[in-house]
């Protein structure tokens, strides 16, 4: 489960949604955010305005006398403790708030209340000159913010009110890291259920790909379980079953029209071969034509043979060869046939070597793959030169039994090995039909195994088999 887990599409069909979630989301608030951070700085500059009209007010209708800068300092005050008293977590207050008037035709210093003095505001006015009635953003040396100012002008003095930034960026800091969290946590909830439902909706597909993975030639007739309803899904499974239905109409006409031709050729072939067989015990034939009768009953059966392995080697190719599997040791196998054909191989004094790791266990067909093997080692007696030494050896490696025969010999021409599991190649001097190796490769690909021809080194050539091991090293 682990590992369909990792190879599960589903982590990139999440991961596009999650990430086109999170985009639109993350736009979202982003629009969100600039329309709450222009009501704020509205709200910001019309209470700016609203308190520079009422201190231009006050400041005309004050008499210019000694208590005019009292009056006037004591409203300023007032107007700045209108705000709420805004402070962060250390306890500094956000909103700083400064009153300046000047008065070109007085020489008197201006009247100022605020924090700190007067000379970084001056400085930042004059650079900027703000406009008269319209708030506007300064750059004070010495403060981290900006201010908003709004200027007035009344009877020749010029009144600035000024707001810092920092008390409206606070709460709009604390409403984008609030944002973020609940961001966050949104697009990881999303991004959970958007897996869990493309891995339940996968999980379908990857059991639909288990179930024809496990179906064979031998077992046409199984079929997916279909849901009740009616989605993609449902529709997929549909159609595997109807291909499973022609599949295995097809693969059983094959098997009739095999069996049918099989039949039509054995059945001729055999009676020949029977009035063949029939002459040549009769005691009135000379012994001229006694030889050729002899030859014709030889060619016969060869032909018989060429037919049965053409239609073996036909129907495993096709899928359609019918498979007794049972539990085979092969290294029993083995043993077996190296005593059957130990005659032979003195005969021609060919050297023979086994090396046979015990108990390595395969579910197949014990008479194909007896066939197989005798195929094998019968290749080996009849082309090779005499006196050559010939090696099997059997061992398991990563759940597969893997068979090696190799030899000393000329090894293949370079125009046959790689095509040497094809039908019908075979050397220029083989008296064979060249369908040998051909039945090796089907019969070894029916069972679900590979085939490979390799030269050594040294010369000659390495014919390797490999079957899944059902069981390896049983006791």
């Amino acid at each position: 489960m682990f590992k369909f887990l990792q190879a599960s599409a589903a982590w990139r069909i999440s991961m596009w949604t999650t990430l086109a979630f999170a985009g639109g989301t993350a736009l979202a608030f982003s629009i969100v955010f600039f329309f709450v951070a222009n009501a704020v700085q509205k709200g910001r500059d019309a209470w700016l305005s609203g308190e520079a009209a009422v201190l231009a007010r006050v400041s005309s209708d004050t008499p210019r006398d000694r208590l005019y800068n009292r009056v006037v300092r004591e409203v300023a005050e007032l107007a700045t403790q209108e705000l709420p008293d805004e402070r962060n977590a250390s306890g500094q207050r956000l909103n700083s708030v400064f009153f300046l008037e000047t008065d070109p035709d007085n020489n008197e210093s201006p009247l100022w209340v605020g924090p700190g003095t007067n000379g970084a505001f001056l400085k930042a006015i004059q650079r900027t000159r703000p406009v008269p009635g319209s708030p506007q953003s300064i750059k004070v040396d010495g403060w981290a913010t900006t201010f908003r100012v709004v200027t007035q002008n009344q009877n020749g003095r010029t009144i600035y009110l000024g707001l810092s930034n920092r008390g409206a960026r606070y709460p709009l800091r604390a409403l984008t890291r609030r944002f973020l969290l609940l961001w966050g946590s949104t697009v990881l909830m999303g991004f959970l259920v958007s897996y869990m439902s493309g891995y339940r909706t996968l999980l379908r597909v990857q059991r639909i790909t288990d179930t024809v993975a496990r179906i064979g030639s031998a077992d046409l007739g199984e079929r997916l379980p279909e849901p009740v309803n009616s989605d993609e899904i449902s529709r997929l499974t549909r159609t595997f079953n109807h291909m499973l239905d022609r599949m295995q109409s097809s693969v059983n006409e094959l098997r009739s029209v095999t069996d049918a031709v099989a039949h039509d050729l054995k059945s001729p072939v055999t009676s020949i071969r029977g009035a063949l067989e029939s002459v040549l015990s009769s005691s009135e034939p000379n012994e001229k034509w006694r030889d050729s009768v002899g030859d014709a009953i030889e060619g016969l059966d060869r032909l018989l043979s060429a037919l049965d392995t053409t239609l073996d080697v036909a129907e495993a190719q096709a899928g359609a060869l019918r498979l007794d599997r049972i539990t085979v040791d092969l290294a029993a196998v083995v043993r077996q046939l190296v005593d059957l054909y130990q005659p032979a191989m003195d005969e021609r004094h060919h050297e023979m070597i086994i090396d046979l790791e015990d108990h390595v266990v395969v579910e197949a067909d014990w008479a194909l793959l007896h066939r197989v093997l005798s195929n094998l080692i019968e290749n080996e007696i009849a082309h090779l030169p005499v006196g050559c030494r010939i090696t099997i050896r059997l061992q398991s490696r990563e759940a597969s039994a893997t068979l090696a025969i190799e030899d000393n010999g000329p090894g293949f021409p370079p125009d046959i090995g790689a095509r040497a599991f094809e039908r019908f190649v075979k050397g220029k001097h083989s008296r064979g039909h060249g369908l040998g190796l051909a039945f090796v490769d089907a019969v070894v690909r029916a069972h679900g195994g590979t085939t490979k021809i390799s030269d050594r080194p040294a010369g000659g050539a390495v014919i390797t088999l490999s079957l899944p091991a059902t069981v390896l090293h049983a006791v």
